[in-house]
């Protein structure tokens, strides 16, 4: 399965990367939440973003953090060489997705919580 970073982790039930984490862990897919809040998600501590922790093997990153808030980690989240970005609704960044194009990184504009269900992640 894939090892997905959720960037913009929170334990706050009604956000979507909070329905995303369980939804990764209901399909059977390893996720890492990240975000700068300090809390767990499914009992998992949400690691630090302000402190680029090493992570290895991350297939996908997907993105609940909106394009204002992005430029600070470009090079941290490409340095973690993701197979493929997803820009969740409202965090579509024209600047973003070149870059990672631009290291031969797939990128999708689309919903992680739509993709699960329906088969396309």
């Amino acid at each position: 399965m894939k090892k997905t970073l959720v960037v913009g982790a929170t334990a706050n039930p009604s956000r979507y990367a909070y329905l995303a984490s369980h939804m990764l862990s209901d399909y059977g897919h390893e996720f890492v939440p990240i975000g700068i809040k300090k809390e767990t998600v499914l009992g998992k501590e949400i690691l630090n973003l302000r402190e680029k922790p090493a992570i290895e093997g991350i297939d996908t990153i997907t993105l609940y953090i909106g394009p204002q808030n992005q430029p600070e980690w470009y090079a941290y989240l490409l340095s973690l060489k993701p197979k493929r970005i997803i820009f969740n609704p409202g965090t579509e960044n024209g600047e973003f997705e070149k870059m990672a194009e631009e290291q031969n990184v797939e990128v999708v504009e689309g919903c992680t919580l739509v993709m699960l269900r329906s088969n396309q992640f």
